[in-house]
């Protein structure tokens, strides 16, 4: 399993948010290039980098952070937040990203989803499943829907959505674990898809967290579970990055 730190811009910021919450943000880098450099130093072979201003806004307005991220980090950088039109995808993938995550235009435009699955190709193209209360937050987090996750899933499928991205709201930056029970059945959902995977978020508190994740893939055979994201317990030193590395590498 491969381990994706989390680089959340705010304002200029590396920043985490609890529950998504945008007021409850605490400012851990004023510098995303800087807190890129440091994960990479310490081991990290990939990085998660989300736009928290697109995501508010509807367009990415944070393609110079990542242009250099990608420029000097040296590793594969996948890049979500406000990616809702064609152009916005492109201008990513130009800027540097080695794979986008598309997610409120995924629910709401199936025109966008296809384009940019049919010009850049599914391994590129990922799309994020954000739930809260079981159901589809939309625009940031902002908005919820009545889409259940498992039918989302299954819709994303047969519109040619190979890989996902899932975060539970309600557990993120909260740091009390995964639930054993819903990465399953994410995981049994994203592996429907021909050579299907899933990320997942949300939660991770401690090493031992990392070290059950591999042992269910491990044990349940979850090949579609691929990695998981990481923010707030990596910023508070919970673990480091070579200890998480190690508790994946097991799955």
């Amino acid at each position: 399993m491969r381990l994706y730190p989390a680089i959340d811009i705010l304002a200029g910021n590396a920043v985490r948010l609890v529950r998504g919450d945008f007021d409850a943000k605490k400012v851990y880098d004023q510098d995303p290039l800087a807190a890129a450099r440091g994960w990479v130093d310490a081991g990290a072979e990939y990085l998660h980098v989300v736009d928290l201003d697109g995501a508010k806004q509807g367009k990415p307005l944070n393609l110079e952070h990542l242009r250099r991220i990608a420029a000097e980090a040296g590793v594969p950088v996948q890049y979500g937040g406000g990616l809702r039109s064609v152009d916005a995808v492109a201008q990513a993938l130009d800027a540097g990203a080695a794979r986008v995550i598309l997610g409120t235009v995924a629910f709401l435009d199936p025109f966008v989803l296809r384009e940019c699955l049919r010009q850049h190709g599914p391994e590129r193209i990922l799309v994020g499943v954000d739930v809260r209360g079981g159901h589809v937050m939309t625009h940031g987090w902002l908005m919820d829907t009545d889409v259940e996750a498992h039918v989302a899933f299954a819709a994303l499928r047969e519109r040619g959505v190979r890989h996902f991205v899932f975060t539970n709201i309600d557990h993120d930056g909260m740091l009390d674990g995964a639930n054993r029970e819903e990465v399953t059945w994410v995981a049994r959902e994203a592996g429907a898809a021909r050579e299907g995977s899933v990320i997942v978020s949300g939660g991770i508190g401690t090493r031992e967290d990392l070290e059950a994740l591999a042992a269910l893939r491990r044990e349940l055979e979850l090949e579609a579970l691929e990695g998981v994201i990481v923010g707030t317990a990596l910023y508070e030193r919970r673990f480091t990055v070579a200890e998480a590395s190690a508790a994946l590498a097991a799955g």
